[in-house]
């Protein structure tokens, strides 16, 4: 099997949207690009907005990925599980994908005998470990985040230390919304390890609307934008190569 880039958003809020586009329509757009869409929803008190509490589902269904509702202290190890969850998720997709290639359209994972079935979720276990993974963060900054916002700092420096443990490539990104000047803001930009979130969260203000479809949206360009930049620069490399 050819191991390729697991690619996820990874959205932190504690409630609904409230300005532009539905952001259950962009995860099902993020989820037709191949990028797996993860909702954590931190709560305050006991309960949550049963509106919210729809959106952070639909979000994470329709972005084929996991959602979790927590209170801010659990943010930790829960950051840790979602993304590892749908990572593995994600790759019993693709192993599924091909066993039906190869044995035909009516057979899944679940159809295996006992010990094959052991043999494959080693072999999704293993990619899960070296698998190259860029997640990209979204962190909701509008009001009622502003006391959550040390919590989800310290949750994203556990992750980071968490999946630099494994032996494939992390590369994580980090936006705001609503940010300064506009919907959204990048704070940090593509890098294997999230160290300068220390010294970039305390300059961070919250407050304003919930911009989570536009955040989406401009999640799905940089990605996309990533990507143009990587063939261009592989283009690049054929050309030199063939002028030699």
């Amino acid at each position: 099997m050819r191991k390729g880039t697991l690619r996820q958003i990874l959205l932190i809020t504690d409630g609904c949207s409230n300005h532009g586009e539905d952001p259950i329509a962009m995860a099902a757009l993020a989820k037709e690009q191949g990028i797996t869409v993860n909702v954590i929803g931190v709560l305050d008190q006991d309960t949550i907005d049963e509106s919210g509490l729809r959106e952070i589902e639909g979000i994470a269904l329709s972005g084929g990925g996991i959602s979790q509702v927590v209170y801010a202290k659990q943010l930790s190890q829960t950051v840790q599980m979602v993304t590892r969850k749908a990572m593995t998720q994600t790759l019993q997709g693709v192993v599924n994908k091909e066993l039906k290639q190869i044995l035909g359209p009516d057979v899944s994972l679940e159809d295996l005998p006992p010990e094959k079935r052991g043999e494959v979720m080693e072999v999704v276990d293993e990619l899960g470990e070296t698998v190259e993974l860029e997640v990209l963060i979204l962190i909701d900054t509008s009001g009622s985040m502003k006391t959550k916002l040390p919590t989800v700092k310290e949750a994203l420096l556990d992750l980071s230390l968490s999946l630099n443990a494994r032996i494939g490539d992390n590369r994580f990104a980090v936006f705001v919304f609503p940010g300064k000047r506009g919907n959204v803001e990048k704070i940090v930009d593509w890098t294997p390890k999230m160290e300068e979130l220390s010294t970039v969260f305390p300059k961070l203000t919250s407050g304003g609307l919930t911009p989570t479809g536009p955040a989406l949206r401009e999640a799905l360009t940089y990605f996309e934008r990533k990507r143009s930049l990587r063939s261009l620069i592989r283009d690049d490399e054929s050309y030199f190569e063939g002028s030699m």
